[in-house]
This record gives C-alpha cells, sequence and structure tokens, in this order.
C-alpha cells in the first residue's frame, strides 16, 4: 500500500504563498522582492534536504552512543548552465559536528548512511540531481 502525504498551498497574495500541513503546520514561501516575510522556494527545498539528513545522523550518532554536542549541514546548490527552466543539477552538502567520541570516519558513515539508505528527501531528488556528501573536521572552523 501506497502512504501519501498532503499540504495545500494558499496565495497570500503579491508573491507570497502558505503551505500548510495534515496536521496545520504552516510554512511561508516568499518570491517578493521587498520586505520578504519566508523562504524562497529553493531555500525550502534545500533546507528540507538538509533537515532530513541532519535527523538521519543524529538518530544514527545517538543510536552509536556517540551524541553530537553540536552540528551543522551548509548546503550548496549548482545550477545547470543554460537549462530551461533553471534546475540544480548539484547539492553539495557539508557536515560539521562537535561531540565527545566523534571521529570524522564515524560522522562519513552517519552521514553517507542518511544519503543512501534514509533520507526520503534525498532519495526523492536523487533521481534528478547529484548529491555529494561532504565531511569537515570541526577543529578545521571555528565555529558549528
Amino acid at each position: 500500500m501506497n502512504s501519501s502525504k498532503t499540504l495545500t498551498m494558499h496565495h497570500l497574495g503579491d508573491q507570497r504563498y502558505a503551505s500548510t500541513n495534515q496536521t496545520g503546520q504552516q510554512l511561508v514561501i516568499d518570491m517578493s522582492a521587498e520586505h520578504r516575510i519566508g523562504v524562497g522556494p529553493m531555500d525550502a527545498l534545500m533546507s528540507a534536504l538538509a533537515s532530513c539528513t541532519m535527523y538521519d545522523v543524529v538518530e544514527i550518532m545517538e543510536k552509536r552512543r556517540t551524541p553530537l554536542s553540536a552540528y551543522r549541514v551548509t548546503v550548496e546548490g549548482f545550477k545547470a548552465e543554460g537549462s530551461v527552466p533553471p534546475r540544480y543539477e548539484r547539492y553539495v552538502l557539508r557536515h560539521v559536528a562537535q561531540g565527545q567520541g566523534i571521529s570524522v570516519e564515524a560522522l562519513e558513515k552517519a552521514a553517507h548512511l542518511s544519503h543512501e539508505k534514509y533520507c526520503t528527501i534525498g532519495a526523492s531528488l536523487a533521481a534528478q540531481i547529484e548529491i555529494e556528501v561532504v565531511i569537515e573536521s570541526s577543529e578545521q572552523t571555528t565555529e558549528i
């Protein structure tokens, strides 16, 4: 049996839209030029990809008894040149984490498990978009 998910998007005026999911949470998408109150559609997509993989990585690291004390993912999108409509053909996700007993190898394994097995957003995009995973040592950066 297929499972489905439904949300409804409403036009708020100008170039603003609000989606409401089945349980009532909302997300505002704002493409207006001035005084934005929400994120753009691509920011929402990139945020969905980052949060999906972060959820998996946090869960995997906790199950391995190495919880993360700080964690961030930066997503960089690359547009295909000359594509009509313009589309992103590649995303690079940089994972940086801190925590007692956290190794680059363990973080890399968790991130790859997410991207290859668990993350629904990544799997949904993977058929059309290349997703690259990059792991950075938290020692190479000043803040998370």
